[in-house]
């Protein structure tokens, strides 16, 4: 499926039970308030969308539905790409780079 905005494809994935809000820590994925911290092996990719800004390259983002089985917990990560994108461990960016 695709959708035409991140707040519309955000929504859709709540629906489907992606509740947390992941940030990005230099090596791991945080949650809960910080108080989880998921490393690059204990979470899963299910999907992603990416956003191109049509005519402002601020607009642009990949949107990642991230699942850890182990944590049981599942949530979405907004990550700019290009200049806007977070620093982070080579590990992570490796396993977001794939998708």
């Amino acid at each position: 499926m695709s959708y035409d905005t991140l707040s519309e494809a955000m929504n859709e994935l709540r629906k489907q039970g992606y509740t947390e809000d992941f940030n990005i820590q230099r090596d791991a994925l945080i949650c809960k308030d910080g108080t989880l911290k998921i490393f690059h092996d204990d979470f899963v990719i299910d999907k992603f969308y990416r956003f191109e800004g049509d005519s402002n390259p601020d607009d642009e983002a990949i949107l990642y539905a991230i699942s850890s089985p182990k944590n049981h917990v599942k949530g979405v990560l907004v990550n700019g790409y290009g200049i806007s994108a977070e620093p982070m461990a080579s590990e992570l960016v490796e396993k977001l780079k794939t998708h």
